[in-house]
């Protein structure tokens, strides 16, 4: 279990200077999960991203991506593998090549929801 907490720490890491900047719902050992402060028609806010430690791998959900996929464009073949569904990314290990790419393709979501508005 060890292994797969430093994976939440290090993916914690990289989604927490953005969330400061956002609404964090939840912030524990095993989630962090945060919004953005923009409220949509149906009364509830959009949802930014987050980090969940289950069982046998570390979600990371990049909803920016599932809103604007041509984020996707350009990155690499070994980060995509790591994709579940359209906005989800399992690691069961520390990887700091693909952890890099995820902390650029992050920035490039938050732009994206800066540009949309939502932040």
């Amino acid at each position: 279990m060890s292994g797969l907490a430093d994976v939440f720490l290090e993916l914690k890491l990289i989604l927490m200077p953005f969330a400061a900047l956002l609404d964090v719902k939840q912030d524990d050992d095993k989630c962090l999960y945060v919004d953005t402060r923009f409220i949509q028609a149906n009364k509830k806010p959009v949802y930014f991203g987050g980090v969940m430690l289950k069982k046998a791998f570390v979600s990371y959900h990049l909803m920016p991506v599932y809103l604007k996929p041509e984020l996707l464009d350009g990155i690499s073949i070994a980060l995509r593998k790591r994709m579940q569904g359209k906005s989800c990314f399992n690691f069961s290990k520390v990887d700091d090549h693909l952890f890099a790419e995820l902390t650029s393709l992050t920035r490039a979501g938050f732009q994206s929801y800066r540009d949309q508005g939502f932040v």
